[in-house]
C-alpha cells in the first residue's frame, strides 16, 4: 500500500497474537522473575514508609511517635518480605524455568531492597536519633550501599564452589544493619557495627547458601521476626524486650558465622599442611 503523504510503501501492523509469538525469549517473564519483581517492590515501599512515617514527621516537628514506630516496623517487615521473595525466586528458578534476564533482575532487585533500603534507613536514623551525627551517618549509609553494589558485582563475575557464598549475603547483611539500628545502642558502637557488617559483605568469608533445612530455618526466623516487629509496633506487653532480643540474636548470628567460617578455614589449612608433611619423604 502507498502512504498518501510520503508516497512510500508501508506495511500494516501485525496482529496482537503475532506480537506475543514474536516476543524475544529474553523479554518473557517467568514465575521466578515475578517473585524477583516482588522483591524490588518491597524494597521501594520500605523506602516510602521510612520517608513518610519517620523522616517527614521528624522534619515537620510531629509528636506522633506511634506513627514513627508503625512505619519503622512496616519498613523492616517489607525488607523481610523482600528476603522471602529473594529466597523463593531462587528455589522456583531451580525447579521451574527461569528467563535469560533472571540473574540481572535479581541483582537489580537486591540492590533496591538490600542496598538502597537499609542504607536509607541508616541515613534517616542519623537524622532523627538524638545522639546521632547526620553527616557521619550519611557516610555510613554510603558505605553500606557501596558494599552491596560491590558484593552483587562480584557475585556476577566470580565462580565459587557450590553451596557457598563469598561474603555475607546482602539480604542477611541488610537485616543485620537494620537490627543494629533498632537496638538503639549509643552512636559510636552503632556506627562501628554497621561498618563491620559492610566489611563482611565484601569479605572472603564463606557463608552457606540457604537450602534444605537451612532455608526452612531462615524462613522460620523471618516469620518470627515479623511477629516481633508487629508486637513492638502495636506496643504489646514486652514487645520492646522481644524486639531487642530478636535484633540481638540477628547481630550475634552475623558475628558468629564468620568466626566459625574462619575457624574451619584454619583447621582445613592445618590439616592440609599435616597431610603435605606426612607425604614428604
Amino acid at each position: 500500500m502507498i502512504d498518501p503523504d510520503t508516497q512510500a510503501n508501508w506495511v500494516p501492523e501485525a496482529d496482537e497474537q503475532d506480537d506475543a509469538e514474536d516476543m524475544p525469549l529474553s523479554m518473557r517473564l517467568s514465575i521466578a522473575d515475578t517473585l524477583t519483581l516482588g522483591n524490588a517492590t518491597c524494597g521501594f515501599m520500605a523506602v516510602y514508609f521510612t520517608t513518610t512515617g519517620i523522616l517527614i514527621p521528624h522534619l515537620t516537628g510531629s509528636d506522633e511517635s506511634g506513627m514513627a514506630r508503625h512505619s519503622a516496623a512496616t519498613a523492616v517487615i517489607l525488607m523481610l518480605m523482600a528476603a522471602v521473595f529473594d529466597l523463593f525466586d531462587g528455589l522456583v528458578a531451580r525447579k521451574l524455568r527461569s528467563s535469560p534476564m533472571g540473574a540481572e533482575l535479581d541483582n537489580l532487585s537486591d540492590l533496591i531492597s538490600f542496598g538502597l533500603a537499609p542504607a536509607y534507613f541508616v541515613l534517616v536514623y542519623g537524622m532523627v536519633a538524638d545522639d546521632a551525627h547526620q553527616r557521619v551517618s550519611a557516610l555510613a549509609a554510603i558505605v553500606v550501599l557501596l558494599a552491596v553494589v560491590l558484593r552483587l558485582a562480584r557475585f556476577s563475575c566470580v565462580t565459587l564452589k557450590d553451596g557457598m557464598f563469598q561474603g555475607m549475603p546482602s539480604p542477611f547483611g541488610a537485616l543485620t544493619v537494620v537490627s543494629i539500628v533498632l537496638l538503639e545502642l549509643p552512636f559510636v558502637p552503632t556506627l562501628l557495627a554497621i561498618i563491620g557488617v559492610a566489611w563482611l559483605m565484601v569479605s572472603r568469608v564463606e557463608y552457606p547458601k540457604p537450602r534444605g533445612v537451612l532455608a526452612v530455618a531462615m524462613l522460620s526466623w523471618i516469620v518470627a521476626a515479623m511477629g516481633l516487629l508487629a508486637a513492638w509496633a502495636f506496643d504489646a506487653p514486652g514487645g520492646q524486650l522481644l524486639l531487642q532480643t530478636g535484633c540481638a540474636l540477628q547481630v550475634v548470628l552475623g558475628a558468629v558465622i564468620p568466626l566459625f567460617a574462619t575457624a574451619r578455614r584454619v583447621n582445613t589449612f592445618r590439616d592440609n599442611r599435616r597431610e603435605a608433611r606426612a607425604t614428604q619423604p
